[in-house]
Formats: C-alpha cells, sequence, structure tokens
C-alpha cells in the first residue's frame, strides 16, 4: 500500500506529530488553511467514511475524542474551531485515509465552501 498518512504512522514518512494514542495520529498539515490547522487520522487504514464499519467505532471515536484534546493544548476550546471530514474526490479527498481536519484560530462562514 503507498498511502502517505499509513507511512506517517509507521514513521516512514515525515510530519510534524503534535498528538497520538493507540487509535489516531495528529499532525499539522503541510498546507494549512488555517493558523492552526491539523490532521486527525486513525492508525489503521479505512479509505473513506464509506468504508466504516462498526468494529472502527473505537478509531473514529477517538478522532472526536481527540481534536477536543487539539482544543484545549492550543487554546480554542471557548474560543471556536471546525472538524471537517471530506469524503471522496468531489469533496476534495485527496488522500483516501479518512482524516478530520482540525481548524481554528480564524473567522469561519456558513455554509463552507
Amino acid at each position: 500500500m503507498d498511502c502517505i498518512f499509513c507511512k506517517i504512522i509507521k514513521r516512514e514518512a515525515n510530519a510534524e506529530i503534535v498528538f497520538e494514542n493507540e487509535f489516531v495520529t495528529a499532525f499539522k498539515d503541510i498546507k494549512p488553511d488555517a493558523p492552526i490547522h491539523f490532521l486527525i487520522i486513525p492508525n489503521i487504514h479505512i479509505a473513506t467514511l464509506n468504508d466504516t464499519k462498526p468494529e472502527h467505532s473505537k478509531f473514529l471515536s477517538e478522532i472526536l475524542l481527540t481534536a477536543k484534546i487539539l482544543a484545549e493544548q492550543n487554546h480554542v476550546l471557548e474560543d471556536s474551531y471546525r472538524l471537517v471530514f471530506n469524503t471522496n474526490k468531489l469533496a476534495c479527498q485527496s488522500v483516501f485515509h479518512i482524516h478530520g481536519h482540525f481548524l481554528a484560530n480564524r473567522s469561519f462562514k456558513w455554509p463552507p465552501g
């Protein structure tokens, strides 16, 4: 498998990791869309949200719990932050390993792009 996110988890590719546990890894996005922009990924390969199964529930819930931890660590818990998942090409998913974009320290509009 030639997945860049799997390589980051295995330390075969470089990334600035900001959090990890047995279920997820979070690292700085190399092309940030906000002053704070992290990607939170499960430590197993799941291509899209459409490929999730009940046995993935712990990995998925850890993504959400990690977002809260990152908000606390970056002092935006009481301010604002956004967690975004893109699914498939028309939604701009460019790496087919599910990931949440944690974005903070900028103004957000609704609806998003």
